[in-house]
């Protein structure tokens, strides 16, 4: 159970912040549990926005899981994510990589997440860039493009 896993390592290294993340569905598990579970912050990776079209047509949107989430987040997804790619908003930073859902070149993930977990471990606010501030997420500009 993640839960005890979580109460162990706090207990074995209180001092140490945790920043809790996943994949896909991983993003979610991290999304909902984050209330629980108290990290500083959440990494999303290819969060899902968007489920996969149910035999009636209907994509349910999973947008509240992601928004529920009170911690500074830094979302990345693909440009062409058929899952969605989820909008900034005052406590959640957006990267944009080039490709899809799988999010397959490292090194881009990897330019992406390292200066934000550095913000977020420094105890740097929001962790938001100047680029995404909130008068850019007014305009809906403030996604950052990451090139490879």
């Amino acid at each position: 159970e993640v839960a005890a896993v979580v109460a162990h390592l706090r207990a074995a290294v209180p001092a140490l912040p945790q920043v809790h993340g996943g994949r896909s569905s991983g993003a979610r598990v991290a999304c909902r549990g984050a209330a629980a579970l108290g990290p500083v912050a959440v990494l999303a990776l290819a969060f899902p926005l968007l489920a996969p079209a149910r035999r009636d047509g209907t994509r349910p949107d999973r947008g509240p899981e992601l928004d529920a989430v009170t911690v500074p987040v830094l979302a990345v997804s693909g440009e062409r994510d058929r899952f969605g790619v989820p909008g900034p908003t005052a406590t959640r930073e957006v990267v944009v990589l080039p490709g899809d859902h799988s999010l397959r070149a490292r090194r881009p993930v990897a330019a992406a997440v390292g200066p934000w977990l550095d913000r977020v471990l420094a105890g740097d606010g929001p962790a938001l860039t100047a680029a995404s501030s909130a008068p850019a997420a007014a305009t809906g500009e403030s996604r950052t493009r990451a090139r490879r």
